[in-house]
């Protein structure tokens, strides 16, 4: 299986893409720290591959598809999981920037990389699109509205486009779970540490998001199964 997936460098995104990578699955990924990008292109060759993107930007994003699929075929699993947090402040003290720049990499980073690889998808009408949501795009706290808002948004565009796709493809907004990554300690330092780590999520995730299908269109599942 082909598999593209953003914000490799680091985190969710980094242990699934490995954990995929086990699998035996081909992946092809992209992050905006060059230094993370350098260690996964020393330790896994070709057939994969991973480039220094920053999703925000549809000028990148274009070429890095373009490169991507230029490869072969469509992928077969697109997994939008770039994201930032926000320094947790009331919503009338975040600087205008940073909401900003949240929502650039959060929403509009999504849609680029949606842009960008759908077409080759919905031409072969095939395809799964995972699109990473978080309990905050279902629920609200306090001192992450940015954040939060950014993920309703990513459920609403989800299953939007989950009703434009042709038969046989999926569209699916994926709430992850409570993992100790960056982003939680940033968001809740204190209650971090109980929850599981990436790499054991991952153990987890990826199964669950392979055996994703057309059956799954539209629906705001979460990935259940580990202690979290």
């Amino acid at each position: 299986m082909k598999i593209v997936i953003t914000g490799v460098t680091r985190g969710l995104g980094r242990a699934l893409a490995e954990e995929f990578i086990r699998l035996g699955h081909t992946v092809a990924g992209c992050g905006r720290g060059s230094d993370g990008i350098l260690d996964l292109r020393f330790k896994y060759s070709t057939p994969h591959s991973f480039d220094v993107v920053d999703v925000s930007n549809p000028t990148k994003v274009g070429i890095w598809a373009a490169k991507t699929l230029g490869f072969g075929e469509a992928p077969d699993l697109l997994i939008n999981n770039a994201a930032v947090m926000n320094t947790p402040a009331p919503l009338w003290k975040v600087p205008p920037e940073e909401f900003a720049m949240l929502v650039n990499v959060n929403i509009t980073g999504v849609a680029n990389v949606i842009h960008e690889f759908m077409p080759s998808m919905v031409a072969a009408k095939k395809g799964v699109i995972v699109n990473l949501s978080s309990g905050w795009g279902r629920s609200v706290a306090p001192e992450v509205a940015p954040y939060c808002a950014s993920k309703w948004a990513i459920e609403g565009l989800t299953k939007a486009l989950a009703e434009e796709l042709p038969e046989g493809m999926a569209a699916i907004p994926l709430n992850p779970g409570v993992i100790d990554t960056d982003m939680l300690r940033l968001a809740w330092a204190d209650g971090a540490a109980g929850h599981p780590k990436a790499e054991a999520w991952a153990k987890i995730a990826a199964p669950f998001i392979l055996k994703l299908g057309a059956k799954d269109n539209g629906q705001s599942l979460t990935v259940t199964g580990f202690a979290g």
